[in-house]
């Protein structure tokens, strides 16, 4: 047993609180639907998933529900997005943030095209191999879409786990290899349990261990927790700054995005240059869009989304 983390006890407990709270408190997510009750037979169930965990990442479920349906919409399989131009993939993602998000979408979808005849491979080294693809959204897909028994490990999932066994606040800023041999301890041995398992984490920590304000007493698993246990003691590591957005290139970027979004044709300079009022960071941030491949710049100083 390793010395910086607390006796895993009576894991079947455990499993079962967690897995019965989730059943009766699970929120109703589209891309969440076990494939007996999946309503839609023109969409590729594995690849809304794909795209949902893609789409939340960094960012809330509340802004991600309408535009995942929209791309459901226009992209029901990989085969549809990669048939679109990626600056469409850019168009369709609004304001999400993080718009190369957009864009590595496209890219798997044109690989799962061209390599795998359209269907998105069961199999986490596969998934990992696709373009844009890391560790996480491949353990996220494998286990959410084809049930495959591996460890997902997002922010929520780390939170609960270094409150539940190792008893402290909050996880370091990164996620270490102890953090993660913890989440392949805790997985249930059934392969659907696990699975199930995963999400039902993620929502724990979503819903309840949060991170400012955790409800200890609608947890299910609080005579459990080591650090419930411990008197809930304060976090004495380093402290996560909240990101600024006003007056950020992240704010000057999405600001220009906009107006090519909104455009129908190629715009000119002069339409950018009005958008943010330091030219500096304006002009800096329009040459970062065109190297994250972003924006396509054209003669005669036009701009456009990527085709």
């Amino acid at each position: 047993m390793r010395p910086d983390r607390a006796p895993i006890s009576d894991l079947e407990t455990l499993h079962a609180r967690i897995l019965a709270w989730y059943a009766g408190n699970a929120r109703d997510l589209p891309w969440r639907l076990p494939p007996a009750d999946w309503p839609w037979p023109h969409v590729d169930r594995p690849w809304a998933v794909l795209v949902s965990e893609v789409m939340l990442q960094q960012t809330p479920v509340v802004r991600v529900e309408p535009v995942w349906h929209r791309w459901m919409r226009l992209w029901p399989t990989p085969g549809a997005l990669a048939a679109a131009t990626p600056g469409d993939s850019v168009r369709e993602w609004g304001r999400l943030g993080y718009p190369r998000r957009a864009l590595r979408l496209h890219a798997a979808a044109t690989a799962i095209t061209r390599e795998h005849g359209g269907v998105i491979p069961a199999d986490l080294a596969r998934l990992q191999a696709l373009p844009g693809i890391g560790s996480y959204t491949a353990a996220a897909v494998g286990a959410f879409a084809f049930g495959i028994r591996a460890a997902v490990v997002d922010v929520n999932v780390r939170r609960v786990e270094a409150r539940l066994v190792t008893g402290v606040q909050h996880p370091a800023p990164s996620l270490s290899a102890a953090e993660t041999r913890l989440a392949d301890d805790l997985l249930p041995r059934a392969d659907a349990d696990a699975a199930t398992w995963n999400v039902a984490v993620m929502e724990l920590g979503a819903l309840v261990c949060k991170a400012a304000t955790p409800a200890c007493g609608d947890c299910p698993v609080r005579s459990q927790c080591a650090w419930v246990r411990a008197g809930r003691p304060e976090h004495t590591g380093p402290r996560r700054t909240p990101q600024k957005w006003h007056g950020t290139d992240r704010q000057v970027r999405g600001k220009l995005l906009h107006v090519l979004r909104e455009a129908t044709a190629p715009v000119p300079r002069t339409d950018l240059d009005v958008v943010w009022h330091d030219a500096g960071q304006r002009d800096r941030c329009l040459a970062s869009l065109i190297e994250d491949g972003l924006v396509e710049a054209l003669p005669q100083e036009l701009f456009r989304l990527p085709v």
